[in-house]
């Protein structure tokens, strides 16, 4: 009987055994099968990225989609038009006290031409001389200054231009536009010791703002950084180049098992550090050579007149009127903003004229926030526009509000990359180009563009090409539905510390602004000068403007598309 047991004993071992090797075997062949399915799905054997060094992967930014001949002699005269006066050759390091000082500096009023009194319709010129920390007079230009025409007590102030005479010394001129008291206000906004700075920046540390995409596929997951120049360091690329403006985007590829299609969102992941030295550094002090004031030398003031009826006679063949070099696009009197360009400011201060306005209308706003203020302040200043939940991110959009009784759609959209927001799903990185080729257009659709607030720390002809994309598609548009109504933005100053200034100084944002404003000349577009609306307000800069400003932008657009009838 043992004998037998033992035996059966041995029989269900065997089968035992047998039962665990064929269980492993087959847990082994599934998890390859599981492994190979991963591989399958979440890498791409067709894909092999070229590994690209510095200088090779920062080819395209003067690059992208052909160029016409003509598109590239424009961007020829914009690079000219913007280029800033460089100082002469001079040490490696200027100490702080041979740079500009705006304590030490100062500015006159000018006396008027034939020593006539002023009168509307006159030019104000003042003259600034620049002076280093010693007292010492400067030699030679690049100052970044700014200059403001004001009435307090009226609500009034226009905006200036500067002439940088490249010997130390400028003129601000200033059109006089209403009667009463003026001031000149004239402010440093970087020495020409830190431009130098700030334009090496520009050339040498393009990728200031690091961007990051997140990379999944079933459990795994990688995060790399992305850009338009990516340092060297021999990395194989993923290449998300938009294939219809030629837009190029670029992320490391992950290095688990995951191809370039498992990316799912893009996002800012802060900003680069010890971008300048400590020496470097002093010049950007607030409250010292950052966004000062310079005092004036005697008054700061004069008295305008009435505009004369007549023609004063002139005094003597030496006695020729000031050229006049200035030519705002407008002006603010009583906090309203009036146009000089053309179109008749009306304003529209309750809710039910901007609803009559907008009646029967999609408004499409495409760009970064300081087109979503617009959005924001609609769907707030309207009570009949309801915002629709898309469960979008709160700062990135889309966004979408309807007023049903009248027939209104707005909506909301930011730029491709670069955009520095929290996570954005791939999904949602649409560039402007390609979303005006997606619109009918007509009579009662309306176009609002603002591109420039991300764009600060790369190349101009980064900024360039982008707008040349968006332009291109604005003239289709208009080809195929020319009532369509096409605002587009200006860029505007901002507040200014040294970290700010480092990534986003207003020196950056005012090559944009002449950028922007000369690629969209001539074209049957409407432009909101925020630069200049900006500048010519009392209230602080900031990167969203301030509500009465923002309201003063808001008319103007209603006032473009909805004209008055004469």
């Amino acid at each position: 009987m043992w004998k037998c047991l033992s035996k059966y004993v041995c029989i269900f071992l065997l089968l035992t055994l047998s039962g665990i090797f064929f269980l492993f075997r087959n847990i082994s062949i599934l998890e390859w099968k599981l492994d190979l399915c991963i591989w399958e799905l979440c890498s791409n054997h067709s894909e092999a990225p070229t590994p690209l060094d510095h200088n090779q992967s920062c080819n395209h930014l003067s690059q992208g989609q052909e160029r016409t001949p003509e598109e590239a002699l424009e961007e020829h005269y914009l690079l000219e038009s913007i280029a800033w006066p460089e100082p002469p050759p001079q040490p490696t390091y200027i100490p702080l006290e041979q740079t500009s000082d705006p304590a030490h500096s100062h500015f006159a009023v000018l006396p008027a031409v034939g020593g006539r009194e002023w009168h509307v319709g006159d030019q104000l010129e003042s003259l600034v001389l620049m002076k280093d920390f010693q007292g010492h007079p400067k030699r030679y230009g690049g100052d970044f200054l700014l200059a403001r025409l004001h009435s307090p007590e009226l609500g009034a102030g226009v905006a200036g231009q500067v002439l940088d005479h490249q010997n130390g010394t400028y003129s601000a001129m200033f059109l006089l536009l209403w009667e009463g008291s003026v001031q000149v206000e004239v402010t440093l906004v970087h020495p020409s010791e830190a431009v130098a700075v700030l334009r090496n920046l520009s050339e040498e540390r393009p990728n200031r703002v690091l961007y990051k995409s997140l990379f999944k596929c079933g459990l795994l997951s990688e995060t790399t950084m992305c850009n338009l120049c990516l340092p060297t360091n021999q990395e194989p690329l993923c290449n998300y180049t938009d294939p219809h403006t030629g837009e190029p985007w670029y992320c490391y590829k992950p290095k688990q098992l995951l191809s370039c299609d498992t990316r799912i969102n893009h996002f800012k992941a802060g900003y680069q550090k010890d971008l300048i030295t400590d020496k470097e550094a002093l010049l950007f002090q607030s409250g010292v050579n950052l966004k000062t004031c310079i005092r004036a030398k005697g008054s700061a003031g004069v008295t305008v007149l009435p505009k004369k009826t007549d023609k004063p006679k002139v005094e003597s063949s030496h006695a020729k009127p000031a050229p006049v070099r200035t030519t705002p696009s407008g002006y603010y009197f009583q906090g309203s903003w009036q146009s000089l360009g053309d179109v008749v400011m009306r304003q529209f201060n309750d809710p039910t004229a901007i609803t009559q306005c907008l009646k029967g209308k999609v408004v499409y706003m495409y760009g970064d926030s300081t087109v979503r203020q617009y959005y924001e302040f609609l769907t707030n200043f309207l009570p009949e526009l309801k915002d629709f939940n898309l469960r979008s991110p709160v700062r990135a959009g889309p966004f979408m509000a309807v007023d049903i009784p009248h027939n209104i759609l707005l909506k909301y959209r930011s730029h491709g990359p670069p955009i520095t927001w929290t996570p954005l799903s791939i999904s949602q990185l649409r560039y402007v180009a390609n979303e005006l080729d997606g619109l009918a257009g007509g009579s009662d659709t309306v176009v609002v563009i603002s591109v420039w607030a991300h764009f600060c720390t790369f190349p101009v002809q980064v900024y360039i090409r982008r707008l040349r994309h968006i332009r291109r598609a604005v003239v289709r548009l208009l080809n195929r539905a020319p009532g369509t109504v096409v605002v587009v933005r200006s860029a505007n100053l901002r507040a200014q510390s040294l970290e700010e200034t480092l990534i986003v100084s207003d020196w950056f944002s005012v090559q944009l602004d002449k950028v922007i404003k000369g690629m969209f000349r001539g074209l049957n577009i409407k432009l909101v000068d925020a630069w200049e609306m900006t500048l010519a307000h009392h209230l602080p800069h900031n990167i969203h403007p301030h509500p009465p400003i923002i309201k003063n932008m808001i008319n103007t657009i209603l006032s473009h598309i909805c004209p008055v009838k004469n």
